[in-house]
């Protein structure tokens, strides 16, 4: 899959377009279909790693999850055994990290069910 990667902290210059491995979900995981990612102040200062003292938790010299972003909105691709509130379909947003990706993995309590009324775009801006 595609996905935006960060190798060092520093400007925008530190994402480059990656080929990667998709990710594999666990019984209670849940693999999204990233239609949209939102861009906020956290990922801002993920990227910087200003303040300095973000680093640690982050990562000293570079982050320690390479595909930044928090905030998308997609549709379900497939679902742990013992997920219960979605299947496979399903359009839904929220918080987790890597979601400049054309897939993100999370767990069920990562995400909700996306209001019909609202756009994937205006879904990840919402988290």
């Amino acid at each position: 899959m595609k996905a935006i990667v960060q190798t060092g902290y520093g400007s925008p210059d530190v994402f480059q377009l990656r080929e990667i491995e998709k990710p594999v979900i666990d019984d209670d995981g849940v693999l999204l279909r990233v239609h949209a990612a939102s861009v906020n102040a956290l990922d801002w200062h993920l990227m910087r790693g200003i303040p300095s003292i973000i680093r640690l938790t982050t990562g000293l010299r570079r982050p320690k999850s390479p595909v930044p972003g928090v905030d998308a909105a997609g549709t379900v691709e497939s679902v742990g055994r013992n997920v219960t509130r979605f299947r496979p379909g399903d359009e839904v947003f929220g918080m987790r990290t890597g979601a400049f990706a054309e897939y993100v993995a999370g767990k069920e309590r990562n995400f909700v069910a996306k209001p019909v009324g609202l756009s994937f775009e205006q879904a990840a801006a919402v988290p």
